[in-house]
């Protein structure tokens, strides 16, 4: 497992009956996760002095209770190429705007672009369903130039919010509201390339003209469609799954018949998670497949 075990900012505090304890920063949220299915006792502290509490309906859905939380406030994390600031906000279903996991993903291909531009190469990275802009400032604080990609304009702006506490709004940042898969068949008209591609594609959605996306259908023809804008020696290829069908094994499949096949290289694919301080378990966060040259 990819553990992103970096954090000063954010910590799993605990873990129990269905819901995990987390500091993000100053404040203490506790919030539903399905993957918490042991009863263990509530012993840490914040249990009983959270800011913030996602109750899950059994309806579907749910609400967020809170006491004395601000609207918004921000984190940091000491990147590759420097610290990262991620403004912070409860909101629909649970989310506070950020995935801590993903750090563990940032840290692996931050390297890759550092070493590469420091060796003297120009790197053109791709983040596609970019949502606020993790793994776009970590690109880009790395020395890449970005093409950040997102259907819906208030992820856009906040993942330029983001940029902006960073100190990379100045940075080659491509700001895009779009279909993704749109986007990459344009690109392919228009002979445009990209040395690194990443890509965090929901289960379900929709683009901004009604596209309907379901990743069982559509995650294979388009890491197909996503190699032919390759350049001729990419450095990395990153898919992120939170469903839970598409596991590590899998992963490496699609990569290793698309990718690797075309590329050469190597495909790695395994579960992410993240530390719980309280008991030294690891929470598990879903799965990333990498490809690298």
């Amino acid at each position: 497992m990819w553990i992103a075990d970096r954090w000063k900012d954010y910590e799993v505090m605990d873990t129990s009956s269905g819901e995990k304890l987390e500091r993000w920063g100053d404040y203490t949220l506790v919030r539903p996760d399905p993957q918490v299915i042991w009863n263990t006792p509530k012993k840490a502290r914040g249990w009983k002095n959270m800011n913030g509490h996602y109750h899950r309906s059994s309806k579907g859905g749910g609400e967020w209770e809170f006491f004395d939380l601000p609207e918004q406030w921000s984190i940091d994390y000491d990147g590759v190429g420097g610290k990262l600031t991620f403004n912070l906000k409860p909101f629909s279903f649970k989310h506070t705007g950020l995935f801590p996991e993903q750090a563990s993903n940032w840290d692996w291909f931050g390297k890759k672009i550092k070493d590469a531009v420091e060796s003297g190469r120009e790197i053109k990275v791709l983040n596609l369903f970019a949502y606020t802009g993790g793994a776009t400032l970590a690109a880009a604080s790395a020395g890449a130039k970005v093409t950040h990609v997102d259907a819906a304009k208030g992820m856009v702006n906040w993942a330029k919010e983001n940029a902006q506490l960073s100190g990379l709004r100045e940075k080659p940042i491509r700001w895009l509201v779009d279909d993704c898969v749109k986007f990459v068949e344009r690109e392919i008209r228009r002979g445009n390339h990209y040395d690194g591609i990443i890509m965090d594609p929901p289960s379900y959605g929709r683009g901004p003209k009604g596209e309907i996306w379901k990743i069982e259908e559509k995650i294979y023809p388009f890491i197909e469609l996503c190699t032919k804008i390759l350049s001729d020696d990419p450095l990395f290829f990153l898919v992120n799954s939170y469903t839970t069908g598409l596991q590590p094994a899998v992963l490496t499949y699609m990569l290793e018949t698309q990718v690797a096949a075309k590329f050469g290289g190597k495909v790695v694919s395994d579960e992410i998670g993240l530390p719980v301080s309280s008991n030294g378990l690891v929470l598990p966060c879903g799965a990333s497949g990498r490809w690298e040259k």
